[in-house]
């Protein structure tokens, strides 16, 4: 999620950004290193972060509910060690079932806020059973998932700047305030350049579609970051976590590659299908 963007233009170099820097430099080449190594290493990288992903859902919108927790992380870890053993369809039954019982329990206790409760399952588990399918891929899986992951950060980080630097229109001021249509013209832009780049260091046969994608992406990825905003206003908390210095929560540095990968997924799956989701993202 895009760090606030209320302080004057001339403090562009803060602590809290130098904060986030290390941070970052720290936490990208793990990640960068579990990518490559693939295999069951990604699927427990993935499956850890699924995990703190749910705690952090639950204390948020389920008051630290034990009971909701246990279902969101079987539900998310179960699909990421199912998909590549026994297919989508068993992974998507475990989703579906813990999902109808965290339903039934929010139902049944009738709490105020349960129609963001509805959408946590899916929230926390499609994102890593997504990851998974385009990684398992075995020609295209390790490019497709760093070019998501490249277009996420690039959005990410130029909606910053341009909304820093620019300013202007608010996006959606009652949800992000601080978000503008400048930061969206920058994630956009940056979708595109990490495309371009990722497909001419690749040597793609055709570039065009990827830099459509990035594009589309990039959309998504601020999408994400929007829905998160605003389920964090809903329950009135500034961050996820703390666990990320800089950044809060594990939720609030990945939100944007949360609805950008599952989308990349459902498009690469359905014209790849199961054993190509990889190229049927990046191939055209």
């Amino acid at each position: 999620m895009s760090p606030s963007t209320d302080k004057p233009a001339g403090r562009f170099v803060t602590r809290e950004l130098a904060v986030r820097i290390a941070a970052a430099l720290v936490l990208i080449p793990i990640a960068l290193l579990d990518v490559w190594a693939g295999s069951v290493w990604f699927e427990l990288g993935i499956a850890m972060i699924a995990a703190i992903m749910a705690a952090e859902w639950c204390r948020m919108v389920h008051r630290g509910s034990q009971f909701q927790f246990v279902l969101h992380a079987l539900a998310a870890i179960a699909a990421v060690l199912i998909v590549s053993r026994s297919g989508v369809a068993m992974a998507l039954q475990v989703i579906a079932v813990c999902w109808m019982m965290s339903l039934i329990r929010e139902v049944l206790r009738k709490k105020s806020g349960s129609r963001w409760a509805w959408w946590g399952i899916p929230y926390i588990a499609l994102p890593g059973l997504a990851l998974i399918l385009i990684r398992q891929s075995p020609e295209y899986g390790l490019f497709a998932v760093l070019w998501l992951f490249a277009v996420v950060w690039s959005a990410d980080t130029l909606a910053y700047v341009f909304g820093r630097l620019i300013g202007g229109p608010k996006l959606a001021p009652s949800i992000s305030p601080n978000k503008t249509w400048a930061g969206l013209v920058g994630a956009v832009a940056g979708g595109i350049v990490a495309s371009a780049a990722m497909g001419w260091y690749a040597g793609l046969p055709s570039a065009w579609p990827l830099l459509v994608g990035g594009g589309v992406l990039a959309v998504l990825e601020q999408l994400g970051d929007l829905f998160e905003s605003a389920a964090k206003r809903r329950f009135g908390v500034k961050d996820s976590g703390r666990i990320i210095p800089g950044h809060g929560g594990v939720l609030d540095r990945v939100d944007g590659l949360i609805f950008a990968s599952v989308a990349a997924a459902a498009f690469g799956y359905a014209r790849g299908g199961h054993e190509a989701v990889a190229s049927g993202l990046v191939v055209w």
